[in-house]
């Protein structure tokens, strides 16, 4: 392994992610941080990659000043490198050994408006994903009669009227109850976290105004280089290692890869070796490329100059043939001899099948737009134990469809598609279809969409089933004694229908509605309240029935352990009626519908 001038393996720059709600200030707290030095012509300045920000330690000296001092440590960390990705969907295709490629992440969430959806599906991507994160609470400056008075952070707080530190300590003592309350993690302002292996750091900021920037800075930096100096270890001068952020076609240069080297160098000209879908691509690179410092990446304007080599950890554009179908979040490996390339094929193939997205022999099918974003799509439908029969890349297709509907021939509610940060399609006659460029709102509409539905198939059946009731034979309103027997009654619970058999409160059967009458026209059913004219056959008024009688439905017990079954969408009017079914059957038979 390489080593640098004190004999110590050479260190490469901590790989740190961004993330957050939209509208949280994702974009502002990168751009603060980017901005520190911006301005400056001297050495040291910020560099960007592809992709990245790569910001060297004597810049984050000179934004940090003593609060970097007081720390007391040796830095061996060369800076940090920020990965500038498109949501979180892009940071669930960034890994590197069967983890996340990113070494720490920010989570930014605003002071003021605290979680919201894309704040939770960050937490769960980062704790699926085991990288640690210190938390930016954003927008300080919106707190009501906030006034900056010191340029260190803790001093400024302390310097502002008491009502205004109030609110400032309530909001971030909320994120901590939050933190605590949903996601079992412990929090606390940075400068009260007493072991920062167990507890989050909050650093209260302000990206607009470049407040607290430094002290975020500090804490990043301070905890890179306590805990992670091991992992950091390099081989500059091995083969080159790394993960594909995009793939996209470049003027002039076909398909190229953007690509984020975190092991070794990576030479023009080196073969390497490409983990694609079936299996593993070996080519070689024809040019390597880096932006104009400070382009913006995704700016179709940026101008890129070629590159001999590119060293660990940094960003780069790579142009190679047999490009085509390669996926973002896949593996890439330098190789420099047969043997080496022998190895970057197992090595790739080995990424490549701790990446592939487990399936069931049933389920629903899900679509994304990387081979990250599907696994972190297909993880958090596991953990709602919702089973996915086929999980692939890119947009829906026929394919897609024909095979959602033959789910549609042994569960509906399986003939599904979700399709996660991809192109909108409609949904068939036969095949739901949802998307969404969030994920924990794509399973929020289909989990709600399934119950709804689970619903209605349960009410369906449960209008099959024997309607339960209870009536009162009314006064003076027995019109026929008998051939049938029609009698006036009141429904005093539930719901009474034609073919309903009914029994005395002491479970004598008495006979099976017939006919429905409300003023001389025939009805299906009669809800509470009704007052009706019922046919009953087989009886005698006088004899079986008489005025002021309570009748209610009989059930045999397959019809009540069925109802049982349901028991989550019945009322409280019809749970009532089956508890009073149950024990008056229970007085004859005492095991009855158990």
């Amino acid at each position: 392994m390489a080593q640098n001038k004190a004999g110590k393996p050479a260190i490469r720059s901590p790989i740190v992610s961004v993330l957050g709600h939209v509208d949280h200030g994702k974009s502002s707290i990168l751009d603060a941080i980017r901005g520190t030095n911006i301005l400056a012509t001297e050495a040291g300045a910020i560099t960007q990659a592809i992709g990245a920000s790569i910001i060297p330690l004597d810049t984050i000296r000179k934004k940090c000043g003593d609060l970097l001092k007081a720390l007391n440590m040796e830095f061996t960390i060369p800076g940090l490198l920020f990965i500038d990705t498109p949501g979180h969907a892009a940071f669930t295709t960034l890994r590197k050994r069967g983890g996340s490629l990113a070494d720490i992440a920010i989570l930014v969430v605003d002071l003021n408006e605290g979680f919201k959806p894309q704040t939770i599906e960050a937490i769960e991507i980062l704790k699926a994903a085991k990288t640690p994160f210190i938390v930016a609470a954003n927008k300080m400056d919106l707190v009501p009669n906030y006034r900056k008075k010191q340029d260190a952070l803790l001093a400024d707080i302390a310097a502002q009227d008491e009502t205004v530190q109030t609110v400032i300590d309530t909001k971030l003592y909320e994120l901590v109850g939050t933190f605590h309350e949903e996601f079992e993690l412990n929090a606390e302002r940075f400068d009260r976290v007493d072991d920062y292996t167990k507890q989050l750091a909050i650093i209260p900021c302000s990206a607009t105004h470049n407040h607290g920037i430094a002290e975020l800075l500090m804490v990043l930096t301070g905890l890179a280089q306590k805990y992670f100096e091991e992992k950091l270890a390099i081989e500059v001068t091995g083969a080159a290692k790394g993960t594909i952020l995009e793939v996209k076609e470049s003027t002039g240069l076909g398909v190229t890869a953007d690509v984020i080297i975190y092991d070794g160098t990576l030479h023009r000209n080196d073969t390497i070796v490409i983990a694609g879908m079936d299996e593993p691509i070996v080519t070689k690179v024809r040019a390597l490329l880096e932006p104009d410092p400070l382009a913006e990446m995704r700016d179709k304007k940026a101008k890129f100059k070629p590159v001999q080599e590119a060293v660990a950890a940094t960003g780069v554009k790579i142009a190679a043939p047999n490009m085509e179908g390669v996926i973002p979040g896949m593996p890439v490996w330098g190789a420099h001899s047969d043997d080496e390339i022998a190895a970057a094929k197992e090595g790739v193939q080995a990424e490549l099948d701790q990446l592939l997205v487990e399936t069931d022999d049933e389920g629903i099918i899900i679509k994304a737009d990387t081979l990250g974003s599907l696994e972190a799509l297909s993880s958090l439908l596991r953990d709602q134990h919702i089973p996915v029969r086929k999980a692939s890349v890119g947009p829906i297709s026929k394919k897609d469809i024909a095979e959602a509907e033959s789910n549609a021939e042994q569960d509906v509610l399986s003939a599904v598609i979700l399709g996660f940060n991809i192109p909108e399609e409609q949904s068939t006659e036969k095949v739901k279809i949802f998307t969404n460029p969030v994920i924990y709102r794509l399973i929020e509409d289909f989990v709600a969409w399934k119950q709804e539905e689970k619903e209605k198939m349960e009410k369906a059946t449960l209008d099959e089933m024997t309607a339960v009731c209870k009536v009162e034979i009314l006064q003076n309103c027995i019109f026929r004694q008998s051939n049938p027997a029609v009698v006036g009654v009141e429904v005093m619970q539930g719901t009474l229908k034609k073919g309903t058999p009914l029994m005395k409160l002491d479970g004598t059967r008495i006979a099976t509605v017939k006919e429905l009458q409300q003023e001389g026209k025939s009805l299906a059913k009669a809800e509470r309240g009704f007052q009706i004219a019922i046919s009953l056959p087989g009886i005698t008024c006088g004899r079986q029935i008489d005025e002021h009688d309570v009748l209610i439905t009989e059930l045999d017990e397959a019809t009540f352990r069925k109802y049982k079954e349901h028991k989550d969408i019945l009322s409280a009017e019809q749970k009532e009626l089956l508890k009073q079914i149950a024990e008056i059957k229970r007085k004859q038979h005492p095991v009855w519908g158990i």
